[in-house]
């Protein structure tokens, strides 16, 4: 048990890892045990991370679990994992999508099947370091670690120009990551000489830098982060690499890769710069506020539903961003709660996409109709689902954005109240582009003869479909069991932002006696 306590955190991470060690002995005829080992590996991680998620101490404001070893010692950098309340939701998200993307597949890959699950398992391990990682060094590499397993899922299993959006996507995110690179080696010269983040942070607010290195610094981060978001009007490889993606690998893409770009706002750019931050406020939230609004008028004209979810991901994004930037507790535990149900409905979205696409084999609103009586329990769960995203009441969309934007308007910042306003367009936008995308789908004639065929779900269906259901309504009824495993990490967090925004404000001198004495 002591074992498991003090390694829990690499257990995390590098069970997919030993899967994909295992599977590579696997002979490719071999298929049921691919698929079946995959499962196991992928349903293991989801029990470490719950095991992790009951024994973490909301509490204890400092990292939990932590693991430190010396990997190479001429640059000081370490192997040192840690997991706070804000990492832990996003860990328990990734955890939780595993076995759904892995069932989800196995109707619809049928070739190089080895390959597809073995680039699945090494996402995982990615996707899970980066969370963890408290080295910069060691964040980099899980970071860039993440590029290449999915370049790959895009583009050997994706749609037929799967290619151009696989490029696209590996280009986007690596020329934002070489310049965060750049900060990180800056700030190891001329900062800290540690890659610690821990002593980055504490070197950081003991000697701050001046304003112009503060604002180069955060723009090379927050350039990276806001490419994988991605924030308005870096978005344009999201739609392609969504729509040329496999399935699962739209659900990993939706429900934890763009995770680590808000992630990454909140785990770097804004507490390490904030003087630069207050700086960027207003262009950051505008920027956030134009992604709502675009995200939203662009996916109201769709035809391709699979696309109309992949706009709908640049506007729920937006959200989040402007949750982190509005710089109070209320407001950002609505975006870190956003990042999560995000993954839950957006990625959800994309699975019942592509059910109906391997039925069907095609995305075309106006070649659907009528679905509501052929496939019933197909059109309940969309009906869930799609709900959830547009914010009901009762499901979890409505807990993010309703924190967000009760947050944004009592927020301190300028014109956060406008912000607020802006922002609640979205809310409407959403609720007209998936109703009446709902609405030209499983209502009315039917289409075409062929769609009278179309089988409803399956038992596999329900089953991965229904896990993530279950969440969307607890955090929906009972958002308090997550919020409160991150309120106290994210109350530090705008405490110490606060402190420091009080401690730089000029001072003013105080009234004085003739005789020089302070009243």
């Amino acid at each position: 048990m002591a074992f498991i306590t003090n390694h829990i955190l690499s257990a995390v991470i590098f069970a997919p890892l030993a899967g994909f060690l295992i599977l590579l002995f696997l002979d490719r005829g071999q298929e049921r045990a691919i698929k079946v080992l995959t499962l196991i590996v992928m349903t293991l991680d989801l029990a470490l991370a719950g095991w992790l998620f009951l024994n973490f101490n909301a509490t204890n404001l400092n990292y939990q679990f932590t693991e430190r070893y010396m990997w190479i010692p001429n640059w000081e950098i370490h192997y040192q994992l840690g997991v706070d309340g804000i990492s832990l939701l996003l860990v328990g998200l990734t955890a939780l999508l595993g076995p759904v993307v892995v069932l989800s597949g196995w109707g619809s890959i049928k070739d190089r099947l080895k390959e597809y699950h073995a680039f699945m398992l090494l996402l995982q391990t990615g996707m899970m370091g980066t969370f963890l990682a408290l080295d910069l060094i060691l964040f980099y590499v899980f970071w860039e670690m993440t590029l290449v397993p999915m370049y790959f899922l895009i583009g050997v299993w994706g749609g037929p120009r799967r290619i151009y959006a696989a490029v696209k996507f590996f280009l986007f995110t690596m020329a934002g990551s070489v310049l965060m690179l750049i900060a990180i080696i800056f700030l190891y010269v001329h900062v800290s000489g540690s890659f610690d983040l821990v002593v980055v942070s504490n070197t950081l607010a003991t000697s701050p830098l001046r304003l112009d290195l503060q604002i180069m610094l955060f723009a090379a981060f927050a350039l990276a982060f806001a490419v994988k978001i991605p924030m308005f009007p870096l978005h344009t490889w999201l739609p392609d690499a969504h729509v040329e993606a496999p399935t699962a690998g739209s659900v990993i893409l939706a429900g934890v890769l763009l995770k680590m770009g808000t992630y990454g706002m909140i785990r770097f750019a804004i507490p390490l710069f904030p003087d630069a931050v207050i700086k960027a406020v207003p262009y950051m939230s505008g920027l956030a506020i134009a992604g709502i609004i675009y995200g939203a008028l662009v996916s109201l004209v769709q035809e391709d539903v699979k696309k109309l979810v992949a706009y709908s991901s640049v506007s729920h994004m937006g959200f989040v961003v402007l949750g982190l930037f509005a710089l109070n507790v209320t407001a950002m535990q609505g975006a870190l709660i956003q990042m999560v149900n995000h993954g839950l409905s957006t990625g959800a979205l994309f699975l019942l996409v592509g059910i109906i696409y391997e039925r069907a084999h095609t995305r075309q609103i106006s070649e659907f109709g009528g679905l509501g009586k052929i496939m019933p329990l197909y059109a309940a769960f969309f009906m869930v689902v799609a709900l959830s995203s547009a914010g009901l009441p009762g499901l979890n969309g409505f807990v993010g954005e309703f924190l967000i934007l009760v947050g944004t308007f009592n927020s301190a910042n300028p014109h956060s109240r406008l912000y607020a306003m802006l922002a609640g367009t979205g809310v409407i936008l959403a609720a007209a582009y998936l109703l009446y995308m709902y609405q030209r789908v499983f209502f009315g004639p039917v289409k075409k003869e062929e769609n009278l065929k179309l089988k409803d779900m399956n038992a596999r269906e329900i089953v991965y479909l229904g896990l993530i259901l279950v969440f969307i309504v607890w955090i929906g009824v009972y958002p308090g069991t997550f919020l409160a495993k991150s309120e106290p990490a994210i109350t530090n967090l705008v405490q110490q932002f606060q402190a420091h925004r009080y401690e730089t404000l000029p001072k003013v001198p105080e009234p004085q006696t003739q005789a020089g004495e302070t009243k």
